[in-house]
C-alpha cells in the first residue's frame, strides 16, 4: 500500500498512534494490547539500537493474528531499514528528513513517516511525495507551529510527536494534525478518559 493511503486509512478509524520505547519484549507487547483496547490502529516501536529488535519482533508476533500493524521508530539509516523490513515492520518513522532512508522505503513499498521541524524540511518531504510527517519535537513546537505551518502546506498531514499526552493530544488535533503519538497515557487509566475526549473531538 502506498504511503499516503496507509497512513490515512489507519489514522481515519482511529488518530491515536502509540508509541512504546525501551521496554522489554512482554512489556511491550502488554503495551501494544493496551493501545488495541483503545482501539489504536497503530503502533511504533523504536528501534534506535539492535536491543530493541526483540522488543520489536514480539510486538510484530502479537499483532499478525490480530490483524494490527507495528512500525519502527527512529530508523535513520537504509540498514536499520532494512533489518526492520526484514523483520516484518509494517512502516516506519524517524524523528528527522533523511532522502535516503526515504527513497529506501519507496523502493520496498513500506510506508514511511519522516520527521520534520522546520519550513525547509516540509517542503523537502513534500516534493519526495511525502505528505504524511511527523512534526517533531511537537511539545516544543507546540499546536501554533502546526496551524502556522498549514497555511503554506495545506497538503502536509502531520502526526504530532513528542510530549504528547492526553492534557494537550485535543490541542493538537483542533490545530489540525491529522494524528497524534503517544504514549504513557495509554498506560495511565487515569488519562485515557481525556485521550478518549481528545480523539472523539477532532
Amino acid at each position: 500500500m502506498e504511503t499516503d493511503e496507509f497512513f490515512r486509512d489507519h489514522f481515519a478509524r482511529n488518530p491515536v498512534l502509540g508509541i512504546f520505547r525501551n521496554l522489554t519484549p512482554g512489556r511491550t507487547v502488554e503495551m501494544c494490547e493496551r493501545a488495541w483496547d483503545f482501539g489504536v490502529e497503530l503502533v511504533e516501536v523504536p528501534v534506535q539500537t539492535r536491543d530493541a529488535l526483540p522488543a520489536l519482533r514480539a510486538a510484530i508476533d502479537a499483532a499478525e493474528p490480530l490483524g494490527k500493524r507495528i512500525g519502527a521508530g527512529t530508523v535513520t539509516s537504509v540498514d536499520q531499514l532494512t533489518a526492520v523490513h526484514d523483520l516484518g515492520a509494517a512502516f516506519t518513522v524517524a524523528p528527522g528528513f533523511h532522502p535516503e532512508v526515504v527513497a529506501e522505503s519507496a523502493r520496498l513499498g513500506l510506508p514511511h513517516l519522516p520527521g520534520v521541524a522546520t519550513a525547509t524540511e516540509i517542503a523537502a518531504a513534500l516534493a519526495t511525495g511525502r505528505t504524511w510527517l511527523k512534526a517533531f519535537p511537537a511539545k516544543q513546537l507546540g499546536p501554533d507551529w502546526i496551524a502556522a505551518h498549514l497555511a503554506p502546506f495545506p497538503m502536509a498531514r502531520f502526526v504530532a510527536t513528542g510530549g504528547v499526552d492526553a492534557s494537550n493530544a485535543a490541542s493538537f488535533l483542533a490545530a489540525g494534525c491529522r494524528a497524534v503519538a503517544v504514549g504513557s497515557a495509554l498506560s495511565d487509566p487515569a488519562a485515557l478518559p481525556a485521550l478518549r475526549q481528545a480523539v472523539a473531538a477532532r
